[in-house]
């Protein structure tokens, strides 16, 4: 069509955080049509862990994602202990609760954040990211780190909660409430977000069910999942705590998911730290010597939705497969649903929606010739290269 413009969107530039390319095919100011590339950011993060020992998997896969660097260990320790016929213990479940929510609590802020500064609503990017600086401050007294938190281990978790440190992460959540109310308040009761966020990149629930989209994503558009209450794991079935669902399917809806997932959170640390209390001489891990032969799956409800990893063992040190599904893999194909329709600037605040994760998403399994669709090399092509590109080098050496 003569009158299509192609709008690149990346693959660097402002709304995105990470390299991805979307090329918006428009008329006028309308978003006709919209494809995406990948594979700025592939690292092979499951070929790598073939050659890891189980432990220092947990290291690997902290480092999928920067946001969300405790969800991908859930998921390993989930299918590891899966194999392994392993329950962990009470106090276990109840720190990788904690560290769980906490994450839930700053990625939402983050995300958050950046919304109101895609809208050009500063104070809300400012509030959000200021009230998320103390629960970094939190994972860093707990853990010792900011992010890649290094708490989850096969059979528990490595370091404990001391009981003086309770107190402060108590503190930290009453601090923390007025806080959330007030950010709840600025989003929900202003008209120009109402008017900026209502009505646009609206998912619909079959759209949903058609994409297989999960998280906040999904329950935004009335579609109620989330792996904590429907294949529960570590200590979500031994507190009280409710799926926050709504049916808009806009992006109005997606922040009112997330705004109220964070008082769930809240109150989930709460009761965490009350079970901490009840048991002070608790064990924080079950020691596991050997991993048997077998398969596993283990599954974790990121800030973004369902992280999936199945691992197979053969009775050695390390996985012999391990492939992993983040949230985001799914979530973002739904772009071309919500996109399409909108004009140019609702497009933007549209594909921020799904909070998309772009390293999370990375696959590489060949290469095509974008003119004619015809495949130049398979995956296995690829790997004969890099491993024919080494012998060369070695020669010259």
């Amino acid at each position: 069509m003569s009158n299509t413009k192609i709008i690149p969107v990346g693959p660097y530039h402002p709304l995105q955080e990470e390299p991805e390319l979307f090329k918006l095919y428009c008329e006028g100011e309308i978003v006709k049509d919209i494809k995406w590339e990948t594979g700025y950011n592939h690292r092979g993060i499951e070929k790598l862990a073939e050659s890891k020992t189980f432990d220092q998997v947990f290291f690997l896969v902290e480092r999928i994602c920067g946001i969300c660097s405790t969800s991908h260990p859930f998921a390993f320790a989930n299918a590891m202990e899966e194999i392994a016929g392993v329950d962990i213990p009470n106090r276990a479940k109840y720190i990788r609760s904690i560290i769980g929510e906490l994450e839930r609590i700053h990625s939402h802020l983050l995300w958050v954040g950046l919304a109101g500064h895609f809208l050009g609503y500063n104070t809300v990017f400012m509030w959000a990211w200021k009230y998320r600086e103390p629960i970094l401050d939190l994972f860093e007294m707990i853990t010792g780190n900011r992010n890649s938190y290094a708490m989850f281990k096969v059979g528990g978790v490595r370091r404990d909660i001391p009981m003086a440190l309770i107190p402060e992460v108590r503190k930290a959540m009453d601090g923390f409430k007025p806080k959330l109310d007030l950010l709840i308040g600025a989003v929900m009761d202003d008209p120009v977000i109402h008017a900026r966020t209502k009505g646009v990149g609206v998912l619909t629930h079959q759209d949903i069910i058609q994409f297989a989209a999960v998280g906040p994503t999904a329950r935004a558009s009335g579609v109620d999942i989330d792996v904590r209450r429907d294949d529960p794991y570590a200590a979500y079935d031994m507190v009280d705590w409710k799926v926050i669902v709504t049916g808009e399917g806009d992006v109005f809806a997606k922040a009112y998911v997330r705004l109220l997932e964070m008082v769930e959170s809240v109150s989930i640390i709460e009761q965490c730290l009350d079970g901490l209390e009840k048991e002070p001489e608790g064990d924080t891990e079950v020691k596991v010597k050997n991993i048997p032969e077998g398969m596993g799956t283990g599954r974790a409800e990121a800030p973004r939705g369902e992280v999936f990893h199945f691992v197979v063992t053969d009775g050695g040190y390390g996985p012999v497969r391990h492939k992993i599904r983040a949230p985001s893999y799914v979530n973002i194909a739904t772009f071309k649903k919500s996109c399409i329709g909108q004009t140019i600037s609702d497009a933007t605040i549209s594909l921020a929606a799904v909070d998309p994760c772009y390293c999370c998403t990375e696959r590489m399994a060949v290469a095509v010739d974008q003119r004619t669709g015809n495949m130049l090399y398979s995956g296995e092509d690829l790997l004969k290269l890099s491993h024919m590109k080494t012998e060369e080098i070695r020669k010259k050496q």
